[in-house]
């Protein structure tokens, strides 16, 4: 495969450029966790202290985790199963690395599952926006009513054949195409969301829970567990999805700058995120609690009372929208993408599957607590383990000479030696530690 892959790219296509690419990575790891978690921790674990280790995770897990992924699905030229296979075929294991992927790739399956019943409420909202009926009804009830068993089945589908239609529709060129819409749309409506709530009285006091720095913070190992956590989950580092956009990527991009700046632009989400959310929030005497409850109850509330409220409602969701649906493309890709391959089946065929499988799990899971038990589920054991494969699978089966290569294609500087010890010594065992202390505090991510 890797062989043809260097000659033809890959049958579904390949982004166009290095920008593309990077635009269409942003999309997949800019989600709900940037929007409705985020800002809450930064307040919480110290405000500006808390950016300190946040960025240095962010950092380290951009530069050599999500070089890996990309690494080994362009070397590979495919996406999860074929690119353990590729990794363990090096060792005389090509079965077992093919039996291991499906850990990884069940963690992306599962994660679109229950993302597609979250991404109906934000549609659900966001048609309540638009009509109004959101703006006159009590926020929690509004909620209540969509996040209830079978509460929500037309958004919830309409999510699902979005999805479905994109990658139907164009694959890498249409993902890349529909990323460079969405992900600036993003920005750009949350930056207008800043500087309007930067005007509302009180806002002065969500940015000085967000900013002034508590430095005993750094002195509690929670906070550094959590600042973990969060840097970890927010670049989607889960051994499968970024995988197959490197099978898509071509070989004169400069992978390891490649993720850098994807790591950046995703922090920048998170930090444009918290400055839209916790000002409105204090600016309004609100819970800045953490969760759904802060995205589907508390803003709205903030909207109702806010001039022009709906108008910001409109836009806030349509923004979140945009975010949700980006990443959730990169999950049902990593899927369909290696049962295309694996299964030797049309495209059309592995994505109507994917968005099957999707539907008749999700249907069920439209309650709240069902939908908060499943992704517990798979952000703590699936997502976490299939991370640990991936990171295991590249810099230790493989190895490091073979995906240095790789790496060092389209660069022009070389790869200093320390990347290599870094990525075996320091990132390998932190992905270890993560899913331990995802055990041990039930979720960090």
């Amino acid at each position: 495969m890797s062989e043809n892959h260097d000659k033809m790219g890959h049958r579904n296509g390949s982004f166009s450029s290095s920008v593309g690419f990077i635009i269409a990575c942003v999309g997949s790891a800019v989600g709900l966790g940037n929007i409705w978690l985020f800002p809450y921790r930064l307040g919480q674990y110290g405000g500006a202290a808390f950016l300190i280790p946040y960025l240095l995770f962010v950092f380290l897990f951009g530069w050599v985790g999500l070089s890996a992924e990309f690494g080994i699905g362009r070397l590979a030229g495919t996406g999860t199963i074929g690119a353990y296979e590729y990794c363990f075929q090096s060792r005389g294991k090509k079965k077992l690395g093919g039996a291991l992927s499906w850990i990884p790739l069940m963690g992306s399956l599962g994660i679109a599952i229950g993302y597609a019943v979250i991404m109906g409420w934000v549609l659900n909202s966001l048609a309540g926006s638009l009509s109004g009926t959101l703006m006159n009804t009590e926020p929690a009830q509004f909620f209540a009513d969509a996040a209830v068993s079978f509460g929500n089945p037309v958004w919830h589908v309409a999510v699902i054949l979005i999805v479905c239609l994109v990658l139907m529709v164009g694959v890498a060129a249409g993902i890349e195409k529909v990323s460079k819409v969405m992900m600036p749309l993003f920005f750009l409506l949350f930056l207008g969301l800043a500087v309007w709530i930067g005007t509302q009285p009180g806002a002065v006091e969500g940015y000085r829970f967000l900013l002034v720095p508590d430095w005993s913070k750094l002195l509690q190992p929670y906070t550094w567990v959590m600042a973990m956590g969060q840097a970890f989950f927010s670049l989607s580092i889960t051994g499968s999805g970024m995988i197959v956009y490197g099978a898509y990527l071509k070989k004169d991009v400069d992978i390891p700058k490649a993720s850098l700046r994807t790591a950046i632009f995703d922090t920048l989400a998170a930090l444009l995120s918290a400055l839209v959310i916790m000002p409105a929030v204090f600016a309004y005497g609100l819970n800045p609690g953490a969760g759904p409850s802060l995205m589907f109850i508390t803003l709205p509330t903030v909207f109702q009372k806010m001039p022009m409220g709906q108008v910001f409602a409109v836009f806030f969701f349509l923004s979140v929208a945009f975010a949700g649906i980006t990443s959730l493309i990169n999950m049902f890709e990593a899927v369909t993408e290696s049962w295309q391959n694996h299964f030797k089946i049309g495209r059309r065929t592995a994505v109507l599957i994917c968005t099957a499988i999707t539907l008749a799990v999700g249907i069920f899971m439209e309650a709240e607590p069902r939908v908060g038990a499943w992704m517990d589920f798979i952000t703590i054991v699936v997502v976490p383990i299939g991370a640990v494969l991936g990171a295991v699978s590249v810099y230790y089966v493989l190895g490091w000479p073979k995906i240095h290569d790789e790496l060092q294609a389209g660069r022009d500087k070389k790869i200093k030696p320390s990347f290599g010890v870094v990525a075996k010594w320091v990132y390998v065992p932190l992905t270890i530690l993560v899913l331990i202390l995802g055990f041990v505090f039930k979720g960090i991510g």
